[in-house]
């Protein structure tokens, strides 16, 4: 009776543990303008306007010093591949991409921030 009821606990607490992980939802969301790193991991570096952008994982940054802040995402800067995880949307029959609140828009061989 006894090893019953610790097969039982076992399996509601196994149970409870797979329900839980089941549940998990990640949300990805562009952090907050402003934001300091002082490092950005395979960052690619983007000129635009004579400017120098560093785009990593969907998120723009702009340099400063030896440290990077989070800037948005300049709008008609082109980039050849979008991050894994993009949404593709039909907005007013175009077809658009979204990634961490950032639209592109397919031309070429690569993407370009547009405005929404």
């Amino acid at each position: 009776m006894r090893n019953s009821k610790v097969v039982f606990v076992v399996i509601a607490l196994l149970g409870t543990m797979f329900s839980v992980n089941a549940q998990r939802t990640v949300v990805k969301v562009y952090p907050k303008h402003g934001t300091v790193v002082h490092k950005v991991s395979k960052a690619k570096v983007v000129v635009h306007k004579n400017s120098n952008y560093h785009f990593a994982k969907g998120v723009w940054y702009k340099a400063r010093g030896k440290k990077f802040v989070v800037c948005a995402a300049p709008v008609g800067i082109k980039v050849r591949t979008l991050p894994r995880g993009n949404k593709v949307v039909q907005v007013n029959g175009r077809k658009l991409y979204k990634y961490k609140g950032v639209w592109y828009k397919k031309k070429g061989r690569g993407y370009i921030v547009v405005n929404v």
